[in-house]
């Protein structure tokens, strides 16, 4: 990426995943000066390929922000790694202070920093993140099809994920691992697909020639698994934030943290706005592009018109250029020529 940071920007874009490079494009199509701060550490980055965005299936996640950022590059966006520290008032917009002490201004800022995936601490867990240990049906289902699949009890969504992923494979096994086992409904309808439940605590994933092959429970016992499924605790990228006085809350699923925003995106803060991840936990790639496209055209659209109304205000001044000329006509007549 180039490092090249001009003092003053209409946009900055915090965070160079699919919603905030969306975002730069349509900014940088619409004429704003833009730029993107990119910390470089994408969620998706363990996977081996994106899936269900169309015309793009399957291309690895390197590939599509690589196209992203010679795309916002294209109409002259630019995009920056480096990470931001601090985001606070600045006169009539924002001062933005990144970790190696550079600061730029923004007239508006666009949060798409996505969020961190907090996994349990099991051994073996964390290495298969991405590959063989999964939490998005629509992104794996189709690549773990037919084939043995655990799902690890982890919070209220685990029994939903388990009823999902019996969708792509009839062989789903709960593990209710250190959470109570399913009961009433919930264990009803589980029974009913066929999916069965292990109430005992899972102690290891075991793996053999780079793939997942079991879980290990607590009394030693192995459940031969060749995917595992887990619902982590998501938690945003967001503590620069603080110093504008905007903070994380817990999301009303009970799967993490985010930041509230309205439909469009605005933030409780005027001139903050979100987009992707940051504030819809469960956005897939195509999801968070998308919002990252609609919320840089509101963006625009609020520009233009505080643009707009500067540009009324000047034009009514009794000392505006086209009153000036006028006064000058009215009082010189052909004089103002230097007759």
């Amino acid at each position: 990426m180039t490092e090249q940071l001009s003092s003053d920007y209409d946009v900055v874009v915090i965070g160079g995943g699919a919603a905030g490079l969306n975002a730069a494009l349509m900014l940088a199509r619409a004429r704003r000066s833009v730029v993107v701060i990119d910390a470089g550490a994408p969620r998706n980055a363990p996977a081996a390929g994106v899936h269900g965005l169309l015309a793009l299936d399957g291309t690895s996640p390197a590939e599509l922000l690589e196209r992203g950022r010679a795309e916002v590059r294209g109409y002259g966006g630019e995009v920056v790694s480096g990470e931001v520290a601090t985001a606070s008032r600045d006169r009539s917009g924002f001062a933005v202070r990144l970790a190696d002490d550079r600061t730029v201004r923004a007239r508006r800022l666009l949060v798409t920093t996505g969020l961190v995936d907090e996994l349990p601490d099991i051994p073996g867990l964390r290495d298969r993140w991405g590959e063989d240990v999964l939490h998005c049906p629509y992104c794996h289902g189709w690549e773990f099809r037919d084939r043995a699949i655990g799902v690890l009890a982890t919070g209220p969504m685990s029994v939903h994920q388990a009823l999902l992923f019996r969708q792509w494979s009839a062989d789903v096994v709960f593990f209710a691992h250190t959470t109570a086992p399913p009961t009433g409904e919930e264990a009803e309808k589980l029974a009913a697909r066929g999916v069965s439940v292990v109430d005992r605590e899972v102690a290891a994933v075991e793996t053999a020639e780079q793939r997942l092959t079991g879980v290990r429970l607590a009394d030693g016992t192995t459940v031969a698994r060749e995917a595992l499924v887990v619902s982590p605790r998501m938690t945003v990228r967001a503590g620069f934030l603080a110093e504008l006085g905007l903070h994380p809350v817990e999301h009303p699923a009970g799967v993490g943290e985010h930041i509230p925003c309205d439909e469009a995106g605005r933030t409780e803060v005027s001139g903050v706005w979100v987009a992707g991840n940051v504030t819809e936990l469960s956005a897939q790639v195509g999801n968070a592009a998308a919002a990252g496209a609609a919320t840089a055209t509101r963006i625009n659209a609020e520009l233009v018109t505080e643009e707009t109304d500067r540009a009324v205000a000047a034009r009514r001044s009794p000392f505006s250029p086209e009153n000036e000329a006028r006064n000058c006509e009215l009082v010189l007549g052909e004089r103002r020529h230097g007759l």
